[in-house]
């Protein structure tokens, strides 16, 4: 089972949602970089389960603790490990569900791939892995903003199902913008609307989905490749490794085809000694690589698979039975809870790819030919 991540900056995450302990290994770490274990602790509070009544009820503290890699709060170079324990399992809750596969679950796809799965909370399958990256993303952070001066990744809700947010200057929203209601939309008009929407499909058993916008501040050019390992195929991978996630688009996505090509095009120019665009439907990335302009993105969330209501499906006997579950603490809409992660993974690729571009300006002559 493929549970790593990265090339250069590499997790491995562990552990099932109803099992002792999720946690991460971090290997190829840099070592030297004072850690604040605080940060990774506060990056767990965005993403954790009961944290609002727009999330799962689960009482989880999603505590972290730090088996390896960290000497007096510096990195070591050796890798990392990090664990959080469950506190607030209930395997009971998914007693009646133990042989049936549940709608627009991996229920079935694990059975068939692996002739087994963990029967209650989806084990791997499950949300609850994501406190691995989103932790490994915590330490990757702070690296980052050494390193690179002005770095940061904010993303927010926005649109739930047909409601949708209008952010004037995306580039000049702050966590704090994002964090300042439940629903994490720095609209308030719109996040209110949404949150109204999230309830009452609650209210009668059911979920709904919708868009995450996620931007990255100073980023600089020249991180990733022309080929396979382009920026935004790396970007790309991430979010749709995600639960729930369906969709991926970067830029001008798939509006850029009701353009021409001489309106779609970001023209250079110069400010100073650096090479700017006058506008950014690139989104940041040309070639593959990126160009020190903003990089932004959306990655459409399904609604939830779990609702309260009854619905068709087959059991392991190949039966067509009816299902409806009897107990069990979901969202009804994963998006609030998904913004943490969301940025989790857009920090750890461009930290992969960063270390990737040091260690190929570490081969290069000081000279090149012109």
């Amino acid at each position: 089972m493929a549970s790593s991540f990265g090339e250069w900056f590499r997790i491995t995450s562990f552990g099932e949602s109803h099992g002792p302990a999720v946690g991460v290994v971090i290997d190829g770490c840099p070592s030297g970089h004072k850690i604040d274990l605080e940060r990774v602790a506060q990056a767990l509070q965005r993403r954790r389960p009961g944290q609002s009544h727009l999330a799962s009820p689960r009482r989880e503290s999603d505590t972290v603790s730090c088996l390896s890699g960290l000497s007096d709060e510096y990195t070591l170079g050796s890798p990392i490990t990090l664990i959080v324990h469950n506190e607030n399992v209930k395997p009971q809750d998914y007693s009646d569900l133990q042989k049936v596969f549940r709608p627009s679950h991996a229920d079935y796809t694990f059975q068939a791939k692996y002739g087994i799965r963990a029967s209650s909370g989806g084990g791997r399958a499950s949300a609850r892995e994501t406190i691995a990256r989103v932790a490994a993303a915590a330490i990757a952070e702070q690296i980052l903003e050494h390193l690179i001066p002005g770095f940061s990744v904010v993303a927010w809700v926005n649109q739930v199902k047909d409601i949708k947010a209008r952010i004037k200057n995306p580039e000049a929203v702050t966590r704090d913008n994002v964090d300042a209601t439940a629903m994490r939309c720095p609209d308030d008009t719109a996040q209110k609307s949404m949150q109204k929407l999230i309830l009452d499909a609650k209210s009668k058993g059911d979920s709904v989905g919708g868009a995450i916008y996620c931007g990255i501040k100073n980023c600089p050019a020249g991180l990733g490749e022309p080929i396979f390992d382009k920026l935004e195929a790396d970007l790309a991978k991430a979010m749709m490794s995600l639960p729930a996630s369906k969709g991926f688009e970067i830029g001008s996505g798939f509006s850029s085809m009701l353009y021409y090509g001489s309106e779609h095009n970001d023209a250079f120019t110069m400010e100073g000694e650096r090479v700017r665009t006058t506008t950014n439907h690139s989104g940041g990335i040309q070639g593959g690589i990126s160009n020190g302009e903003y990089i932004y993105m959306q990655v459409a969330f399904k609604p939830v698979a779990t609702i309260f209501k009854k619905q068709q499906t087959v059991d392991e006997s190949g039966q067509v039975v009816h299902m409806k579950p009897k107990a069990g603490r979901h969202d009804p809409c994963v998006l609030p809870r998904a913004v943490p992660i969301v940025e989790a993974m857009a920090t750890l690729v461009i930290m992969d790819h960063f270390l990737r571009q040091k260690a190929w300006e570490s081969t290069r002559p000081p000279v090149m030919p012109s």
